[in-house]
């Protein structure tokens, strides 16, 4: 084989090397309608662009200098016939890739819940979705089931044809969660909860991984994610069910700080209210949570409304067991003065304010000393 024709057989071979891409063959239900509108938008835009590409390469060969016989019309300037077809037609396929933009745009959003579990298929009638809480940390995944009292690191399992519903957020900083056969990509931030709706319909491993950088472990953030039977999928709960690892706050803390390539971790017992802490920040003990400071700024503040709301909130966090979870009041500067005196801090020095009186006429240079 020469050169020349090893070169020209390059192009075809890169083509070949994508024909298992799999945003164009997912195996979730919305990952595929996502992918059909991929296919048709750049079809209806190849509708305008092969023309186009086409006729330069036609004009620039027909009119190159070397073509004596090419028509040669100095005063022509308009056709209308020409003008129309140049106008009507992006515009047409513009109309056309905005109607279908916007039904789709609301038919896949992710904070819907789904319809249908496949092309055929409505969902069932009182079919209940799994529950799976996401939270992104550096540099890992964790899910965690609610319904099941379980949670793992880095590996993540759904039935077959079941609604998944996930609650997502993150740790520190945003990262993004993508699991390219399942559905597209969402982020998660911290403070904040997103939501996405998806379901798996072909049983297989599958990769997720975040995809907005998000610091140096950032390439290892990647997962498995397991599309099984519903009979598979129960003996996977019964094992990570069956893991000596219990999730609690100080487990948490502990899994929350930075590392890399983390394998496969399985958490047999989780606690119940994590989840939500993670979500407003507070899992840290002594760590005042988001949605009680907005429960007091929407009282009016450390105010007589808002010392009602704090002191409520005081009452029930002592009742949930965990009562140092936010403060009660804010310290005067005495007290805060006082407070340093007994900690033993550098002190404020007592100084004398000067009068307007005993104030110098002009500026006066200090000196060093």
């Amino acid at each position: 084989m020469s050169r020349y024709r090893a070169i020209a057989l390059l192009p075809v071979m890169a083509a070949l090397s994508g024909c298992n891409l799999v945003v164009l063959n997912p195996a979730g239900d919305v990952a595929s309608q996502q992918g059909d509108l991929v296919v048709i938008s750049t079809l209806l835009m190849l509708l305008i662009i092969v023309p186009v590409m086409a006729l330069t390469v036609l004009f620039a060969w027909r009119y190159r200098q070397s073509n004596n016989t090419a028509r040669y019309e100095p005063d022509w300037d308009h056709s209308t016939q020409l003008e129309l077809v140049i106008w009507a037609a992006p515009l047409l396929i513009i109309i056309c890739l905005g109607a279908i933009t916007w039904v789709t745009t609301h038919k896949l959003d992710p904070y819907r819940p789904l319809d249908r579990i496949a092309a055929d298929k409505p969902v069932p009638a009182g079919a209940k979705p799994l529950d799976v809480q996401v939270v992104a940390l550096d540099w890992k995944w964790l899910f965690v089931y609610p319904e099941y009292g379980i949670a793992s690191v880095n590996e993540m399992a759904a039935p077959v044809d079941r609604p998944i519903r996930f609650s997502i957020t993150a740790s520190s900083v945003m990262n993004s969660f993508y699991v390219p056969a399942l559905a597209g990509m969402i982020y998660a931030m911290p403070g904040m909860e997103t939501k996405l709706h998806a379901v798996i319909n072909e049983p297989g491993t599958y990769k997720g991984f975040s995809s907005n950088y998000s610091g140096a472990g950032f390439s290892h953030m990647r997962f498995n994610f397991l599309g099984l039977s519903n009979e598979n999928f129960d003996g996977w709960v019964s094992k990570v069910k069956s893991a000596n690892g219990s999730l609690d706050r100080n487990a948490y803390l502990a899994l929350e700080k930075p590392s890399e390539a983390v394998p496969v971790q399985h958490y047999g017992s989780v606690d119940p209210k994590l989840f939500n802490a993670v979500v407003n920040m507070c899992v840290r003990p002594g760590t005042m949570c988001m949605s009680d400071m907005a429960a007091i700024d929407r009282a009016g503040g450390l105010n007589a409304g808002g010392k009602a709301a704090a002191d409520a909130i005081l009452r029930a966090n002592t009742l949930a067991g965990f009562p140092d979870t936010q403060p009660t009041g804010l310290c005067t500067v005495a007290e805060a003065v006082e407070a340093a005196a007994n900690s033993g801090a550098v002190q404020r020095p007592t100084v004398t304010p000067i009068s307007a009186s005993a104030s110098p006429a002009g500026p006066q240079r200090l000196a060093n000393p």
